[in-house]
């Protein structure tokens, strides 16, 4: 009896310690975090009886689609109150936080998921290695890459057993080599940049862009990798060899669809470098002298986002040396221009200050913090009389007024959310 009795008084005390744990948590919230937290939990059962996961991410990815990342993160968020542990929902979260500036926040869900699935899915390892830098950054990217190889060797086996009409039936999301040429690109870059004065990083980042070749050959931007990484070797021509082949890649076909009817083959558009990398390939073809190429993949980026500061800084940098080198020409020859030659002289001085006045307009607009631009800037301009007047900025709305960055909406109710799901 004494035995059972000292049983019944254990399981007594362990249910009080349950109850008394739950209610703490409730005690130590206001009256109005009480009923929040007791609506959010509704609101979820609510979702999850109305709504599959794979439904809410549906919904997220056309809200990603039409640019609207606020409402795309409510519902993804929804969609982990059904199932904490989604995988894919995990992924897309993150990728949202990127795109709304939250490192912090996208670095917390990304690790949350190599927590859930540390062996699967390549790219949150990437998307890690993006946020960090450094030796860290090196560590996520070759663990992605590693994860990246094992799911190609997988497949490949697969096609092999069974043929490659099963295997054109599988997930369109299936990895390719240009993925893995993508990783190494960017595993090179940081031997280029944060870790350039390691030891052995020249080394490192060779061996990286040699082994990004070997899976993509052809690849724009581990070619443009191998350029720059000659360059800082002082191997100048081997580089602009480089270069040259990098950008033949793409520009031409690039320009032979802006002169048409665009790029609309998803092929075409997929050999298209990211923004940023086609800035570089500016700076790059600035440097080597090949001018006119240079403005032709600043007007592309122009036409892309003209609310950025570097590449009409860049536009103007590039006009100013077209205007000197012509000036060069002239003076080498010991001649008076001709009439044309003067006709052009003047275009690319009037073009410079246009383009440099804006880079300086917008750099204060945008309240930009990369005060070397804006010092040569303002020192090419006093080289050229000055700012332009006039009212080019009329026919500029990106420049007209005080500049605005976009502001978050105000958090939606609930049947908001729903009413988005039925449309």
């Amino acid at each position: 009896m004494g035995g059972q009795a000292k049983g019944k008084k254990k399981n007594k005390t362990k249910r009080k310690d349950n109850h008394s744990n739950g209610g703490t948590g409730m005690a130590d919230l206001s009256p109005h975090e009480r009923v929040k937290l007791r609506m959010q939990e509704k609101a979820k059962k609510k979702t999850a009886e109305r709504y599959s996961v794979q439904q809410l991410l549906e919904k997220t990815e056309e809200c990603m689609d039409s640019f609207d990342f606020e409402m795309a993160n409510r519902f993804c968020q929804r969609a982990l109150d059904v199932e904490p542990t989604h995988l894919q929902a995990l992924d897309i979260l993150g990728h949202i936080c990127s795109e709304l500036g939250d490192r912090q926040k996208a670095k917390e869900v990304f690790l949350r998921a190599v927590e859930i699935s540390p062996n699967e899915g390549h790219s949150k390892y990437m998307l890690l290695g993006q946020i960090h830098s450094g030796p860290e950054a090196v560590e996520y990217y070759t663990k992605g890459i590693e994860i990246l190889l094992s799911v190609l060797e997988k497949e490949k086996q697969t096609t092999a057993l069974v043929g490659a009409c099963a295997a054109s039936d599988e997930d369109a999301e299936i990895p390719t080599t240009k993925d893995v040429c993508v990783a190494y690109c960017s595993v090179a870059e940081i031997y280029l940049t944060d870790l350039c004065m390691e030891e052995g990083a020249a080394d490192k980042c060779r061996e990286s862009i040699e082994k990004a070749l070997h899976y993509h050959h052809d690849n724009p931007e581990a070619l443009q990798l191998m350029a720059s990484y000659l360059f800082s070797a002082e191997r100048n021509q081997e580089g602009k060899d480089y270069l040259m082949r990098s950008v033949g890649a793409w520009l031409p076909a690039f320009k032979q669809a802006e002169a048409s009817s665009g790029l609309e083959d998803e092929h075409d558009q997929n050999t298209i470098p990211p923004y940023d990398s086609r800035i570089s390939t500016a700076k790059l073809l600035i440097e080597t002298e090949e001018f006119e190429m240079a403005v032709d993949v600043l007007e592309g980026l122009l036409e892309e986002d003209d609310e950025v500061v570097q590449v009409w800084y860049l536009s103007g940098w590039v006009c100013y040396l077209q205007m000197q080198r012509a000036g060069e020409h002239l003076a080498g020859e010991a001649r008076e221009a001709t009439e044309a030659e003067q006709e052009e002289y003047d275009a690319l001085k009037e073009a410079a200050r246009s383009y440099l006045t804006r880079s300086k307009k917008l750099y204060i607009k945008l309240g930009c913090d990369d005060q070397p631009i804006l010092d040569h800037a303002e020192q090419l301009l006093g080289e050229l009389g000055g700012e332009t007047e006039g009212d080019e900025e009329q026919g500029d709305p990106n420049l007209a007024g005080d500049y605005e960055p976009c502001s978050d909406e105000e958090e939606e109710e609930e049947e908001e959310g729903d009413a988005a799901m039925e449309h």
